[in-house]
C-alpha cells in the first residue's frame, strides 16, 4: 500500500496548487478536504457538502478523482478499507512534505 501512496503523492505533488497555500492551516485545511472527499467519490460515497469550502474542495476532489482513476488503473481494484487507507497514508505523507518539512517559514506566522 505504500508504494501506492507515494505514486499517488507524486501525482499530486506534480499537479495540484491546492496543497501550497500560504499559511500552514490553510494547507492542512486544503490537503484534508480535498483528499479526503477524493476518498469518499472515488469508494462511492455521497460527500455533505455543508459550506463553500466544502464545495470548493468537492470541486477539486472530484476533478482529482477523475484523473487518478484515469492514470492508476489499480484504484478500481481496490476494496473501500484499502482504498481509504491508500488516501489516509497520502493525507499523512502530503502534510510531511508541505507542512512539517517545509522551509517556508512564512507558513507559521500568526500575524500573516
Amino acid at each position: 500500500m505504500t508504494r501506492k501512496a507515494d505514486e499517488l503523492v507524486a501525482y499530486i505533488q506534480e499537479r495540484c496548487l491546492w496543497q501550497f497555500a500560504s499559511r500552514a492551516f490553510d494547507r492542512e485545511e486544503n490537503i484534508d478536504g480535498v483528499l479526503t472527499l477524493m476518498g469518499i467519490i472515488l469508494s462511492g460515497g455521497s460527500p455533505v457538502l455543508k459550506t463553500p469550502m466544502d464545495r470548493l474542495h468537492f470541486a477539486n476532489a472530484n476533478h482529482l478523482a477523475s484523473e487518478v482513476k484515469s492514470a492508476f488503473p489499480w484504484l478500481k481494484e481496490l476494496h473501500k478499507e484499502d482504498l481509504l487507507s491508500v488516501i489516509s497514508g497520502v493525507i499523512a505523507r502530503i502534510h510531511v512534505l508541505t507542512v512539517k518539512q517545509s522551509m517556508n517559514a512564512e507558513l507559521h506566522q500568526q500575524a500573516y
